[in-house]
């Protein structure tokens, strides 16, 4: 992604120098599309790490199990709930996408419809990795020791 956005700001300046175009519309998309794939197939992979951003102004000061609670609830209460409001909602746009092919209307510019898909995959992933989170807060609230071998294998 770096290498494509280093090479879109070289090519914009030496086009104008050489008179070339040695950047495009493709490139640009290139860049953002690699930018989607490491921003949604990169939201399971954070939170199964409990790397998301999360506002810790009392969290920190939690027993284990409150944040487990915690975790547990903001789990079950709004992040399964609002990926599958993703899901549902997005699902025709990405259809509708792959029936008509759709590509940018920019010219050269690369198809839609295979970036779009990742949107209900990505929020897919993040509910199954939820439900891991689910299991893994439920067994701190009830005391049930999780093997560490077992604690891998539920995460995504």
């Amino acid at each position: 992604m770096i290498i494509v956005g280093v090479w879109n700001v070289i090519g914009r300046y030496l086009g104008r120098i050489t008179g070339r175009e040695l950047s495009s519309n493709a490139y640009l998309e290139a860049q953002w599309y690699m930018f989607d794939l490491v921003f949604f197939l990169g939201a399971a992979y954070v939170l199964q790490h409990d790397e998301h951003v999360r506002v810790d102004i009392f969290y920190n000061q939690y027993s284990p199990k409150k944040k487990a609670l915690i975790n547990l609830l903001g789990t079950a209460l709004f992040l399964i709930p609002f990926c599958i409001l993703v899901i549902i909602f997005s699902w025709d746009t990405v259809i509708y996408s792959w029936i008509d092919q759709e590509v940018s209307p920019d010219p050269g510019g690369l198809p839609r419809y295979p970036i779009k898909t990742l949107i209900p995959i990505a929020f897919l992933l993040l509910i199954f990795q939820g439900i891991s989170e689910i299991i893994k807060n439920l067994a701190i609230l009830t005391d049930t020791t999780v093997p560490q071998e077992a604690q891998h294998d539920t995460e995504l």
